[in-house]
């Protein structure tokens, strides 16, 4: 694959390892070689490096396989997660998982990703419904501006949400920014 067509998510090989490209950006040059600086994380380790690629340069894909799983429970800094088709069990430490364990839920349906057998991490669904367990309450009259708030959920993310929002609804919320899409139906 041409090192121009990388795109933020996918899985790239570098130096033999497993990469996701977090960021990504084409500087063009007068009279010269067009480059792609790029932000990526090793999905083995977890540490995150910047690499700048020429325009042209080959770059091979990551051999990433995806099966859906679902979330046990998490105990201290450990998260478990069943396999659905053959109930295998996998645990990762929470800072494999970084900022994803503010999205987790008991029993939520969510995506491990294997380099070979080797399980990497999650792949978390693009919104989640979570309940509001901590806000202020909206004071009558300062919706004319669509006003936010600042709001604590179950998981212990904080995101802003709509004044009319009161503790115990629970919400939709988007697991790329963490911010608040709707009400839950």
């Amino acid at each position: 694959m041409d090192s121009n067509q990388l795109r933020t998510g996918m899985k790239v090989m570098y130096n033999g390892e497993p990469f996701e490209v977090l960021e990504y950006q084409l500087r063009q040059q007068p009279r010269a070689v067009a480059k792609m600086v790029t932000k990526m994380k090793n999905l083995l380790s977890g540490g995150i490096i910047e690499k700048t690629f020429t325009s042209g340069e080959n770059i091979d894909k990551a051999d990433i396989e995806t099966r859906k799983s679902q979330f046990l429970y998490s105990s201290g800094d450990v998260y478990s997660f069943m396999d659905d088709e053959n109930f295998e069990q996998f645990d990762f430490e929470e800072d494999i998982l970084g900022d994803k364990i503010k999205y987790l839920v008991d029993g939520m349906e969510v995506f491990i990703m294997f380099w070979g057998e080797k399980p990497l991490s999650i792949q978390l669904p693009p919104t989640v419904v979570l309940e509001v367990t901590h806000t202020e309450p909206g004071v009558k009259g300062d919706t004319a501006t669509g006003g936010t708030k600042p709001a604590t959920l179950q998981t212990g993310l904080v995101t802003r949400i709509p004044l009319f929002v009161d503790i115990g609804e629970k919400i939709v919320v988007s697991t790329e920014t963490g911010e608040y899409r709707e009400r839950a139906k």
